[in-house]
């Protein structure tokens, strides 16, 4: 497959995917290690050849505030733009494509299984699925026709002007910011944060319902000021109500010498944020404690109370209101229940 996102050059090709703007010569590949320059044309490699497929619940993307209970059908090829050293999905992210098995898979195919599983969403997932925006585009564009919703679960790494063409498709977002600091970006993941951030907004301002994961890593990214800082930029240019997900760290790929996160920094860094202003904070990869609920802002009630990925308790009315105190939640769609489920 040609990929569409290319600029000519005098004796090379750029790939205008990603921040990165890769340069490639005759026969030379960029960093996600996904397109290729060959006769002059760049050759998107990883096009329609997934590496994995799965239903899982849509809160374990993670999404909580997006067609809770509901079913998303994940897919994922192979890349990443990043090299971030604690991957849990390194084999994927990390590998060549084709060092991984694969199976091709057109378009109109994935959103066909989508409908006969009741999924309500598509969740491009595991891998970075922006590098492989040429085939999420054409992919989302079916999905969209066939009223199934479009869910990204990204780094944020993406150039505007490609990513432009996705946006009108894509319905929700999970970003996973790595950090608030430009030079851990540049020493871990190889790459720019403001960027991220830039994609972030564009997502959000171009109606996205947009999520925010922050993986906490012990003596990596766990300081309270930078804690404070992405709290307090989320609540200025976005808003109050986008949920934050603060993700408990667990020795991975070539992290394993670290400890895994205490339960105590996650849970100061809860505070943190909220005293910033965020309404919506989650605690994740730790069970119990009630830290995966939704919390009413304005009466403390748990208006949505999760074990895991499974919906416990719901104490909203159709209209998404707190059924104690009447306060707006602003959840897109109803709890959604699947025959199989009892």
């Amino acid at each position: 497959m040609e990929s569409r996102f290319v600029e000519k050059l005098n004796d090379a090709l750029r790939c205008t995917i990603c921040p990165h703007q890769c340069v490639l010569a005759e026969g030379k590949r960029g960093i996600c290690a996904t397109k290729e320059n060959r006769d002059g044309k760049i050759i998107d490699l990883s096009y329609g050849r997934l590496s994995a497929l799965a239903i899982d619940p849509i809160e374990k993307k993670p999404l909580v505030h997006f067609y809770p209970g509901s079913r998303a059908l994940s897919i994922s090829s192979i890349g990443c733009n990043f090299v971030c050293p604690w991957c849990q999905n390194f084999e994927l992210s990390q590998s060549k494509i084709d060092d991984v098995h694969t199976r091709y898979m057109e378009p109109e195919s994935v959103v066909e299984i989508a409908l006969a599983q009741d999924c309500t969403s598509i969740a491009y997932t595991y891998n970075e699925p922006l590098i492989n925006l040429n085939y999420v585009i054409d992919t989302a564009k079916f999905a969209k026709e066939s009223g199934v919703k479009n869910v990204l679960v990204t780094n944020g790494y993406t150039s505007i002007p490609a990513f432009s063409h996705a946006v009108e498709y894509i319905d929700a977002a999970n970003v996973d910011w790595k950090s608030f600091s430009p030079e851990f970006y540049k020493k871990h993941c190889g790459a720019d944060l403001f960027r991220v951030l830039e994609a972030t907004q564009y997502m959000y301002e171009h109606d996205v319902h947009v999520e925010i994961t922050f993986l906490i890593i012990p003596d990596t990214n766990d300081s309270p000021d930078e804690i404070r800082e992405m709290a307090k930029h989320i609540v200025d240019n976005m808003d109050p109500d986008v949920p934050l997900h603060l993700s408990r760290f667990f020795p991975m790929y070539k992290f394993k010498h670290l400890q895994p996160t205490p339960v105590e920094t996650l849970m100061k860094a809860k505070k943190i944020a909220m005293e910033e202003g965020l309404n919506y904070v989650f605690v994740g990869n730790v069970r119990g404690g009630g830290e995966e609920d939704t919390v009413c802002p304005n009466c403390g009630q748990r208006v949505v109370k999760r074990s895991g990925y499974t919906i416990t308790g719901w104490n909203l009315t159709d209209e998404m209101k707190c059924s104690k105190c009447g306060a707006s939640i602003p959840i897109i769609g109803n709890l959604e229940k699947h025959t199989d489920e009892g």
